[in-house]
């Protein structure tokens, strides 16, 4: 019998490489592998579901979730873990010494349910007793502007204004911000312009420090089905998630190496100790138990952002067949 043809749309991983490769295979599935810009993959996929397999957003994928939009089914892969301390720039003129400073001032955001934007925002309310209802919020592309939200979410009690004409580093720039979101570092920023800084003057410390004291490491995006290739056969959840694993199992071999440098900077090696000091010898686990205090703060940070129609459980994001499944 022929292995069952799937076509999985992910960004270029180290720890999906092998998987990707065809080096590591899920059993009785023939993947192929789209490798994709990942702003690109996530829009062909939420709007078009284009393939079977998908890397996903986990913050519009618990929208859509929790407004009956069921036609995704997760698992609890997780592609893409980033802190979220660097995601926010500020004016360097302004009078913010620290993100508390931000309290009832003008902050920009890509796209409401963008999954950056909801751990930064939880960080500002959480982390700095920011009142997030008090920001006067504002959305646009952060270097180009025209940048729609592609969820276009009802949000009332929240001061959300649209900027179709403008983008976001203009803003700042120009004085209409004091601060905004964003994935990436802002075209102006990485130029070098002395006007826009990071709210954080030591990222790594401060991710360090929260990670010490939270234990919430942020998942940006999850690995999903459609369902309508998972209906058909609900096998292939459990042999994807078990090759997922072994990819990055093996990715995370290559990075210990210490005789070989399998990423072109200086002491790899030496962060790759740090992070299993602070988060033991897989510090990028999958599954659901070894994230659930991670993935209930999202859950709670979604909702309460209204990015969520209501609170989600950890269970209702994954498919059934890992509830109470240990990892591989």
């Amino acid at each position: 019998m022929a292995d069952l043809a799937l076509t999985l749309g992910v960004g270029d991983y180290e720890h999906t490489r092998d998987l990707v490769s065809g080096d590591v295979r899920a059993e009785g599935i023939a993947l192929t592998g789209v490798r994709t810009p990942i702003e690109e993959l996530l829009y062909r996929f939420i709007r078009h579901r284009e393939w079977e397999v998908s890397e996903m957003g986990l913050g519009p994928y618990a929208s859509l979730l929790s407004r009956g939009h069921d036609g995704m089914v997760g698992l609890p892969v997780f592609t893409s873990r980033t802190f979220r301390h660097g995601a926010l720039y500020v004016r360097a003129d302004a009078d913010i010494r620290t993100p508390a400073d931000l309290a009832g001032k003008r902050i920009g955001v890509p796209e409401w349910a963008m999954t950056a934007a909801i751990y930064t925002r939880a960080l500002l309310a959480q982390g700095y007793g920011v009142d997030l209802r008090g920001i006067r919020w504002f959305q646009a592309g952060v270097n180009e502007p025209g940048r729609a939200d592609k969820m276009n979410l009802s949000l009332p009690g929240w001061s959300i204004t649209p900027m179709p004409h403008r983008s976001l580093s203009e803003m700042l720039l120009a004085g209409d911000l004091d601060a905004f979101v964003s994935a990436r570092a802002p075209t102006p920023f990485a130029a070098g312009d002395p006007r826009i800084r990071r709210a954080f003057d030591d990222v790594f410390g401060a991710e360090q420090a929260w990670w010490a004291s939270e234990q919430v490491f942020p998942i940006m995006h999850l690995i999903v089905l459609r369902r309508d290739a998972y209906e058909a056969n609900r096998w292939i959840a459990l042999n994807l998630f078990k090759a997922f694993e072994e990819a990055k199992r093996r990715a995370l071999v290559r990075l210990a190496d210490v005789n070989c440098s399998y990423l072109p900077l200086p002491w790899a090696t030496h962060h790759v100790g740090i992070a299993r000091d602070a988060m033991g010898d897989d510090p990028w686990p999958y599954g659901i138990e070894a994230n659930r205090r991670t993935l209930e703060y999202f859950c709670a940070a979604a909702h309460d952002q209204n990015v969520c129609a209501r609170r989600l459980s950890v269970e209702e994001l994954f498919a059934p067949e890992f509830i109470g499944v240990s990892r591989t």
